[in-house]
């Protein structure tokens, strides 16, 4: 859902953040419109060099202070604009570095609190967002497509202010000069910036189809790495690499079709500048001639004209580059204009503590508008009883999970826990309360003691390994070179799919959850290790709700209650229906 805010939430954070730093940016800006004085005072030596030392000419009235050097002769003059010269490019050298430097620091600050940003607003969106979006094309928002805005904040802009500023304060210096000589650069003027508005228009549609492509071919970089193993299995790298360079290949031509139209750019303004410049020669050497503007003065205004068109280029390579970023402004925009799907109610508390009674009251739900997947369902689970839930492949088992977890809002109809409805609890503390293992197991890169702890930073190192004990893991950690300290590979890859599901149960126990659910928990390992794992689960949840979800179940005498679902509707099986259900699992151990 899009906010409708007039302004929208990228405009609002960039005038937060840069008002947070108006201090550092006014000093930018002092020290840029420093470096711009001393631009427009380096040619003024050369002229005095000129007109009042080689050729002898009187000094006018605006010039007046400097009669007392001339009159010391001329190599004491001559010195003293040698001098002039390296201290106007010391100062402009000194001033240019200042402005770059904090500006620079700005744009990283900001590109820093921008990434925050939208990785917190990735991470409150709903999993329907996410199964819309492809990770890849997230992941260029959040790296590329920032970095593109942080330059063009930090540093072009500051440059096309420089250069608008240079360019109004040449323009202004060239009329007070010779007003009739200005009009021959104006006139070329509008022509320019018809050229570079179209160019500009073909950079902007071409940068948009390319961001495109690059979110694509980092989305197929990401599918392919994350299933390596499957790829290689099945033998489909040139599969996978022909895909790879469709992506690419569209990327190129945007690319290359992004560059010619900025190259042209450059092109139309050196052409036209040097058409500006070949006017000026031609018109200012005319009034040279008849005495109406010195040698000096002629030099200036070439000067002038050459620092006149130089930011006219500039301006017109920054335009392709805003151009780009700008695209790139509009993907983040529409981003962080999206208001999260799942949202607490305005009155929700913060829970410490659930009975564990859940209740499931007329639910229907179904993915993107689909067929539902839970048709009408109503059944509730008391506190403290111990549930198995089952169901054919494709039920809608893990469906309930994800609605008690409020990962999805139920279409009609209301899930309710103790007698609340789910959105009376803020949604960080109700998951902080349930504790949940699936059947697919999700490790991060980190040490195992962290991939334990995850869910609870604060856990000690015994209580860490209490947990694994109660989960069998602790056996295969310690025979790893690092124990609890030995760093998994991403998505824990180094690990057994067995070890894993015992790292993720062990997760979920050292929560001490008052809401425990196992979906298909102990899919992965031996029997006899299943076996062992759901004593341990049952000795520690005595007294908790327990959901167990699968397929089927041998013991189901151990269940209070068997909770059956098909077609999307849920049936309750009663003691005497127990036997006439067909089941598979590990023998239960006796203490």
């Amino acid at each position: 859902m899009r906010t409708d805010s007039r302004h929208s939430a990228l405009g609002r954070f960039i005038r937060d953040q840069l008002a947070l730093r108006w201090r550092t940016i006014a000093l930018a800006f002092g020290s840029l419109l420093g470096a711009i004085a001393m631009d427009l005072a380096a040619p003024w030596p050369i002229k005095i060099v000129v007109d009042h030392v080689l050729l002898g000419k009187g000094l006018p009235d605006s010039l007046g202070f400097l009669q007392p050097l001339l009159d010391q002769g001329s190599t004491v003059t001559l010195v003293a604009m040698a001098c002039a010269i390296a201290g106007i490019a010391l100062l402009s050298g000194a001033f240019a570095y200042l402005q770059t430097f904090l500006s620079a620091r700005v744009g990283h600050e900001l590109v820093f609190a921008l990434r925050r940003e939208l990785f917190s607003h990735l991470q409150r969106m709903s999993l329907a967002f996410h199964r819309r979006n492809r990770s890849g094309e997230l992941m260029t928002k959040v790296t590329s497509d920032t970095t593109l805005l942080r330059d063009a904040l930090s540093d072009w802009a500051v440059k096309a202010v420089a250069e608008v500023l240079l360019l109004a304060a040449v323009l202004a210096v060239m009329v007070s000069m010779n007003w009739q000589l200005a009009l021959v650069v104006f006139v070329t003027l509008p022509l320019l910036f018809v050229l570079l508005l179209y160019l500009n228009r073909k950079i902007r549609l071409s940068a948009r189809e390319q961001r495109r492509s690059e979110g694509r071919i980092v989305s197929r970089l990401n599918d392919v790495l994350s299933s390596i193993a499957l790829v290689q299995a099945f033998g489909r790298e040139d599969y996978e690499q022909a895909r790879f360079e469709v992506d690419s290949a569209q990327s190129l031509e945007a690319g290359i079709v992004s560059s010619r139209t900025a190259a042209a750019v450059s092109k139309a303004v050196g052409f036209v500048s040097a058409v500006g410049m070949a006017g000026t020669v031609l018109v200012g050497g005319l009034f040279a001639v008849r005495g109406a503007l010195t040698p000096g003065e002629l030099l200036i205004f070439v000067a002038y004209v050459n620092s006149l068109y130089k930011p006219i280029r500039d301006l017109g390579k920054l335009w392709a580059k805003f151009s780009r970023a700008k695209v790139s402004a509009e993907r983040i925009g529409e981003l962080l204009d999206l208001e999260p799907e799942i949202r607490d109610a305005a009155d929700a508390v913060p829970v410490t503590r659930l009975q564990g009674d859940v209740e499931f009251d007329r639910v229907t739900f179904g993915y993107d508008g689909r067929k539902p997947v839970l048709d009408s369902v109503s059944f509730r689970i008391r506190a403290g009883e111990h549930v198995a839930l089952i169901g054919p492949s494709g039920s809608g088992k893990s469906t309930l999970v994800n609605l008690m977890l409020r990962l999805y809002e139920p279409q009609a109809g209301a899930v309710r826990i103790d007698g609340r409805s789910l959105d009376a609890y803020t949604r960080e503390s109700l998951r902080a309360r349930i504790g949940i293992v699936l059947q697919d197991t999700v490790l991060v890169g980190a040490t195992i003691r962290e991939n334990i702890g995850y869910g609870r930073p604060d856990a000690s190192i015994d209580e860490i390994e209490a947990a694994a004990r109660q989960a069998s893991a602790h056996g295969f950690i310690e025979t790893m070179p690092q124990g609890y300290d030995s760093v998994v590979g991403e998505r824990g890859c180094t690990l057994s799919g067995g070890q894993r599901q015992r790292i993720c149960l062990a997760r979920t126990l050292v929560k001490r959850p008052d809401l425990l659910i196992l979906d298909e928990a102990t899919s992965a390992v031996d029997a006899f290790t299943a076996a062992a794992i759901h004593q341990a689960v049952e000795g520690l949840n005595a007294g908790r709700t327990t959901i167990v979800i699968g397929h089927q179940y041998l013991a189901l005498h151990e269940f209070d209650r068997v909770l059956e679902l098909r077609d999307g509707r849920i049936t309750d099986v009663t003691d005497r229906e127990r036997d006439r259900v067909s089941v598979t699992s590990a023998p239960r151990i006796d203490p």
